[in-house]
């Protein structure tokens, strides 16, 4: 399967390969396990407003087996019943919210929960990765592939 997303990104060979590398980076050489990676994306997805990476992210989700309460916390914008992913998600929408300008108190926060130095950048490739399948969404309306229209979303603000 071709997911639409890429059949969008293909007329823009650079934007392409900046999309699979930035993903691949993230996803095979970060220090965060597969559901601390869904966290970073997912926080993004639903701070852009994603309606076509919201779905596509749940849907990998749910094949991963991960859990439920999680899945559906990232989807609603409700706090995640684990405390260490709920400061990676603090920290990725943070990093959004302000641009990268946080703080060092905050920074701390993210490293009192248990993550690094090392985090803290790895989390900028993942960021880094949605906003350019984020932003392409919104521009191309990209529609949801079959695979994932089950888990069709819309943010919580326009219910």
């Amino acid at each position: 399967m071709l997911p639409n997303l890429h059949a969008v990104l293909a007329e823009a060979p650079a934007t392409y390969e900046a999309y699979n590398t930035t993903f691949d980076l993230f996803m095979n050489s970060t220090t965060f396990s597969p559901l601390e990676q869904q966290v970073v994306f997912m926080t993004a997805n639903f701070e852009n407003n994603c309606h076509y990476c919201v779905p596509g992210h749940t849907w990998m989700m749910k094949a991963g087996k991960m859990p439920e309460e999680v899945i559906e916390a990232l989807r609603e914008g409700t706090v995640i019943p684990d405390a260490k992913l709920q400061a990676l998600h603090d920290f990725s929408k943070e990093l959004l919210d302000k641009r990268g300008h946080i703080g060092d108190d905050r920074l701390q926060a993210f490293f009192d929960a248990g993550y690094t130095k090392r985090q803290a950048l790895e989390v900028l490739t993942g960021l880094s990765a949605k906003l350019i399948s984020n932003f392409t969404n919104a521009i191309a309306h990209t529609q949801p592939d079959a695979a994932f229209q089950k888990y069709a979303w819309t943010h919580p603000s326009q219910r």
